[in-house]
């Protein structure tokens, strides 16, 4: 068995201790693989692979269905397996009740109501809702930061393509496709999310969905794109002038969105409220006029998820924690020409950030 998992489940035993839990049920999938290496990903928003008992005595479960019976023996001790057979909610809340395992913290975030009710009558359950798990996520061991930046350099190598694609021509949603091609052919176990390939006016939409409007010259492209390797991901946007005479609008939001990432890149130190980080863009953008055009979060975590915490709003009084990945990715947006995103991933180090 893989040590990284034993110490992970150590360090959130000790957290359990400190909120007086003597159990923690694990159900978010990406929170079960970080303490178990056991299945990244759910089959779909209904279904469930699994989950995890973690307790303060040490005796720990991973509980799923006959279907990964084979690969849950590959990462965990075969007598701390159980298997559900008919009813999921049913077995489980019924293994669980029959454990006696006191107060129950659970994640409020990702639990159904189906079993919510299962469990309330035989159980003391405990909603975490900033979630024990993501406090340890939050600060990312060396391996991570490895993995972290490997991906990162995949995407970059993917960006290096972009000029002699978008020359080839063709629509949004082919170049999407190519791209997609291209982290995929290049060692890319899967995407980290659709690429956002936004052409003209499109490019005002943050989260726009590719689709056929060519790539004409003397327009604004912008495209935001991540893959997973190692089991992390990447996640990265860049905005370019398709042809030779950038328009003055578009130079001037370019510029102004890189020397706000620059600020907001310069400030950044562990111990630093979030809502502050927010601030220093916001009140750079106000200065120049633009801020109603600024719409979105500053931005987020970055790891085993594409967006997990911390998240990058104005609203966040938690404070940056050293060893966290997250992406700063300030944009402007004119819904009559487009827009400009630009998005590094950044590491809080002791002494400010590093960009991966």
């Amino acid at each position: 068995m893989d040590n990284r998992f034993t110490e992970r489940r150590e360090k959130l035993r000790r957290l359990m201790r400190e909120r007086e839990l003597d159990a923690v049920l694990v159900l978010l999938p990406a929170n079960r693989f970080y303490l178990s290496g056991f299945e990244l990903h759910d089959p779909q928003c209904n279904e469930s692979a699994g989950c995890l008992i973690v307790s303060v005595s040490g005796k720990d479960y991973l509980c799923t269905d006959s279907r990964y019976y084979q690969a849950a023996k590959r990462v965990w001790p075969e007598e701390g397996i159980f298997i559900y057979k008919n009813n999921r909610v049913r077995d489980l809340s019924e293994f669980i009740a029959g454990k006696d395992l006191g107060r129950i913290g659970f994640e409020s975030r990702v639990m159904s109501h189906e079993l919510f009710e299962a469990l309330q009558d035989s159980c003391s359950l405990l909603p975490q809702k900033k979630g024990l798990t993501e406090e340890l996520r939050l600060s990312k061991d060396q391996a991570e930061i490895e993995s972290l930046t490997a991906s990162c350099s995949l995407n970059h190598d993917v960006f290096d393509q972009v000029p002699a694609l978008v020359r080839l021509g063709g629509t949004e949603e082919s170049l999407a496709w190519t791209l997609e091609k291209q982290f995929r052919e290049n060692g890319a176990s899967e995407l980290a999310f659709s690429p956002i390939v936004a052409v003209g006016p499109n490019a005002a939409l943050p989260h726009h969905t590719p689709g056929t409007a060519a790539l004409q010259n003397e327009q604004p492209i912008l495209i935001d794109m991540g893959g997973r390797l190692r089991g992390y991901c990447s996640d990265q946007t860049r905005t370019y002038w398709n042809g030779d005479r950038p328009s003055e609008a578009f130079r001037r939001t370019l510029e102004l969105v890189q020397q706000a990432q620059q600020r907001a890149i310069e400030t950044i130190r562990p111990g630093l409220t979030i809502s502050s980080l927010f601030k220093t863009v916001f009140d750079f953008f106000a200065q120049h006029g633009v801020e109603k055009h600024f719409t979105h979060a500053l931005g987020h975590g970055i790891g085993l998820e594409t967006h997990e915490a911390p998240g990058l709003g104005p609203r966040n009084e938690d404070r940056l924690v050293r060893g966290s990945v997250i992406t700063v990715e300030p944009g402007l947006y004119y819904p009559e020409w487009g827009g400009v995103r630009w998005e590094h991933m950044v590491l809080v180090e002791e002494d400010g950030a590093r960009v991966l």
